[in-house]
């Protein structure tokens, strides 16, 4: 048996661990419990933990039969979905103490899994751009990213193996860039979003954060239904496009394009065919579009919001709000068609390819907790609702983590996972920066 602490396990090696009972769920939640006391004064990552809840729901997992792949393993919850046994705050003080009588389908959904649900992690106000207290594990004096801060920061943190995240613009990507781990955000609406408090419905996408691949995948399949297959790197040389974007000269720091060069020389020497491949130059439209829709599909959801508490609403948000109540509704629909045939054309774009490579941040996380970083480079592939992966390419001047991305069609999420596990395993793009204390 793996002789790592309980709390390093990744969720499948847990899984399997429990499963052949060389563990216990409540010896696993135990020792993930001890590190969140250990740290959770420095890292801020849970906006509501119940240890003693945890440790019965771990026990009571021990008694019963394996109820599926996830069985006795705990995994945080991003505080804008809903669950029945811990508040749903969304980092606004408007929804201080908020309870739901369900779960979100996604949270049901692993529980019916066999998952253990500790508590929920600190999100940005409605997942927006307004921070909570979270700190980068990696060095508290950084932001860990947004939204999902909270997230990003326990799982680097070794407090929980896995965590859920939400993606508008790039909240699960750039964290997990920032903290050093794997952010997976799939095809939009892979994974159910009923209790998911919208930001903007036609962007939010579920994804996950975890510190392997193998474990997006594992979690993939958990949540969809799909038959479970043991996830391998391809062993035919793939093609892959090498994307610097139409951002690269305006939005990228020298240690992100030095990550994403190396990622692709690596990616040659493995055996791949590696190709530069260019963005139509009218996709620099996409940025301005999803800025669009996100402000006026936010405006529309904090509807009561804004016209009932409109003074516990952050200055971003207001501004945000108020931006999306000024645009037209002829500018918003145009913004809308222009994205659904870009990603027609997009998809087209990428039919000879298995995967791009891309830049996944400017850099590595800004010194600071007031701002959580730029979105620039992630949010077009959100708005495309392609599937895009973030994962741990190496370090830039403050020794922080820097991830590269990689991005495929619409839908081909699998072969995407086995690509960035190709990236992983073949070409050895695996290096984040040194792990917390």
């Amino acid at each position: 048996m793996n002789r790592r602490a309980l709390n390093q396990f990744s969720a499948g090696e847990a899984a399997r661990a429990i499963a052949a009972g060389e563990i216990t769920s409540e010896a696993l939640v135990r020792a993930c419990l001890d590190r969140i006391a250990a740290r959770e004064h420095v890292v801020k990552a849970w906006a509501a933990i119940d240890f003693d809840h945890a440790l019965a729901m771990a026990r009571a997992s021990d008694r019963t039969p394996r109820r599926g792949p996830l069985h006795g393993v705990p995994i945080g919850v991003k505080d804008v979905l809903a669950t029945h046994d811990f508040p749903t705050q969304m980092g606004s003080p408007i929804y201080d103490g908020f309870r739901t009588p369900c779960d979100a389908s996604c949270v049901a959904l692993a529980r019916a899994a066999g998952a253990i649900i500790p508590g929920k992690t600190v999100t940005c106000e409605f997942a927006g751009i307004a921070p909570g207290t979270t700190t980068n594990p990696r060095n508290s004096e950084f932001t860990p990213g947004g939204s999902s801060s909270g997230s990003a920061a326990a799982v680097a943190d070794f407090m929980v193996p896995a965590a859920f995240g939400t993606q508008t613009g790039g909240s699960v990507l750039r964290p997990a860039s920032f903290c050093g781990i794997v952010g997976y955000k799939p095809t939009f609406n892979t994974f159910n979003r009923e209790g998911l408090k919208f930001a903007a419905e036609s962007l939010d996408t579920i994804g996950l954060l975890t510190r392997s691949v193998e474990d997006a995948c594992l979690l993939t399949h958990a949540l969809t239904g799909r038959a479970p297959v043991a996830l391998r790197a391809p062993d035919a040389p793939p093609r892959v496009g090498l994307c610097r974007t139409l951002w690269w000269e305006t939005k990228t720091e020298a240690a992100t394009r030095a990550r994403v060069e190396e990622a692709a020389d690596k990616a040659r020497a493995a055996g791949a065919t590696v190709v530069d491949f260019e963005l139509p130059a009218d996709f620099t439209r996409i940025s301005e579009a999803r800025e669009i829709i996100n402000n006026v599909e936010r405006a529309r959801s904090l509807a009561s919001e804004w016209a009932l508490h409109r003074g516990a609403l952050s200055p971003q948000m207001a501004k945000t709000i108020e931006s999306g109540l000024a645009t037209t509704d002829a500018d918003y629909r145009d913004a809308l068609r222009f994205l659904e045939a870009a990603r027609a054309r997009l998809d087209a774009l990428l039919a000879d390819f298995d995967c791009l490579l891309a830049p996944a941040v400017n850099g590595e996380a800004p010194r600071g907790l007031e701002y959580t970083g730029d979105a620039a480079l992630q949010g077009p592939w959100t708005a495309l609702h392609t599937p895009a992966i973030s994962i741990p390419a190496g370090s830039g001047p403050n020794g922080l983590p820097v991830g590269v991305q990689l991005v495929a069609a619409r839908y081909a999420d699998q072969k995407l996972l086995e690509m960035a596990l190709w990236m992983q395993q073949k070409a050895r793009v695996a290096a984040p920066a040194p792990e917390p204390d």
